[in-house]
C-alpha cells in the first residue's frame, strides 16, 4: 500500500510535566485539542521537542495514546526512532498499536552508521510496520547526516513518505526535493526559520516547534506558501522571525516550554538534564511574545 505524503503544519508537541516530573496528561490533551482547533494538519508527539529521550517506552506509548484519544480529525505522527534498530522496531510497532497514523524516525544517533547501515535501519522499520513514515535528518543532534542518496533510495519504499529536514543546509535539502519529485514523497522543514524557503523550493510543509505557540500564524504562513501567495507568506515569515530565533536561543525544548508557560498552556517543568531558561533569555522571550500577542502573555 502506498501512503500519501504529509502536507501542511505539524506541531512537534511538547510534553507537559507536573512538578514531580510525572506526565501531565490532562494538559497534554488540552494542548492537542487547542492545536487541532487552530487548524494544524497533524500532531507529532514524543519527538525531540517532547523530551522523548527522558521517557520510558511505556510513557512513550501512553503519550501517543493520550494524543490519539484527544483529537478527532488530524493524524498523529509518533516519534519512534532510536539508535538501536531493534528498539526502533519495537517502539514503532507499539506506536502503531497505540493508534498512531504515522511515524517520525530520527536517524541513529551516537553510533554514526555508514550510509548502508543507515538505509538498512530505516528499511527494517518500513518493511515491518505498514504506516507512513518520515525519516528525520538532524545532524546537529545525531552526529551524522542522512546522505541525499540514502533519502532518495528510501523514497521509493511505499511506507517512506517523507523527510524531515533539520540540517540547515538548503543545498542538501533542495537536492532531496529535486531528486524525489517522481516519488510519492514530501520534504518537511524541521527548522522554523527555513519553513518558507523549504516550501518555496517544493517542500510540503513543516514539523514545527513555533506552531505550539503561534499555530494560527504558522498555518497561515505555510498555507499561503503552498497556495503560491508569496507576498502573504513572506509577510508572516518576517512577523514570526523573532519568535523562530528566540525559540532556539537555548536547547530545544527549553525556550518553547517557557513560552507555553508564559501563554498559560502548561508548566515550564523540564526533566533533567535540561534546565530552565536563563533570566536574560526569559525577558527576551517575553518581549517577543508580547509583540505578537500582548494580551496573551503573562507579566513577569
Amino acid at each position: 500500500m502506498t501512503h500519501d505524503p504529509f502536507t501542511g503544519v505539524f506541531p512537534a508537541m511538547t510534553t507537559p510535566f507536573h512538578d514531580d516530573e510525572s506526565i501531565d496528561f490532562q494538559t497534554l490533551q488540552a494542548n492537542a485539542r487547542r492545536l487541532e482547533r487552530a487548524g494544524v494538519d497533524g500532531l507529532v508527539p514524543v519527538g525531540t521537542t517532547g523530551e522523548s529521550a527522558t521517557m520510558t517506552h511505556d510513557e512513550h506509548v501512553e503519550v501517543i495514546e493520550a494524543v490519539v484519544d484527544a483529537v478527532d480529525d488530524v493524524p498523529v505522527i509518533a516519534g519512534s526512532g532510536s539508535n538501536n534498530t531493534r528498539e526502533a522496531l519495537d517502539l514503532s510497532r507499539r506506536a502503531e498499536a497505540a493508534g498512531a497514523d504515522g511515524l517520525l524516525l530520527i536517524s541513529p544517533y551516537y553510533n554514526k552508521p555508514e550510509p548502508d547501515g543507515m538505509e538498512a535501519h530505516f528499511r527494517a522499520v518500513a518493511d515491518a510496520v505498514d504506516l507512513p513514515q518520515i525519516i528525520y535528518n538532524v545532524p546537529g543532534r545525531t552526529g551524522r547526516n542522512i546522505e541525499v542518496g540514502t533519502a532518495v533510495n528510501l523514497a521509493a519504499h511505499p511506507n517512506v513518505v517523507g523527510y524531515k529536514a533539520a540540517s540547515g543546509d538548503m543545498g542538501r535539502i533542495s537536492e532531496v526535493i529535486e531528486r524525489t519529485r517522481g516519488e510519492t514523497f514530501g520534504v518537511l522543514s524541521g527548522d522554523d526559520a527555513l519553513n518558507l524557503p523549504i516550501v518555496a523550493t517544493g517542500g510540503t510543509g513543516c514539523i514545527s516547534v513555533a506552531a505550539n505557540v503561534e499555530p494560527e500564524r504558522c498555518v497561515a504562513m505555510v498555507g499561503a506558501a503552498l497556495e503560491g501567495d508569496t507576498d502573504r507568506a513572506r509577510e508572516l515569515h518576517y512577523e514570526l522571525g523573532p519568535l523562530f530565533r528566540t525559540l532556539f536561543v537555548e536547547t530545544n525544548p527549553i525556550p518553547v516550554k517557557e513560552a507555553m508557560a508564559m501563554r498559560g498552556h502548561m508548566s515550564r517543568t523540564m526533566r533533567p538534564p535540561l534546565s530552565s531558561l536563563s533570566e536574560a533569555h526569559r525577558e527576551q522571550l517575553r518581549s517577543v511574545l508580547a509583540e505578537l500577542e500582548p494580551e496573551a502573555t503573562a507579566p513577569a
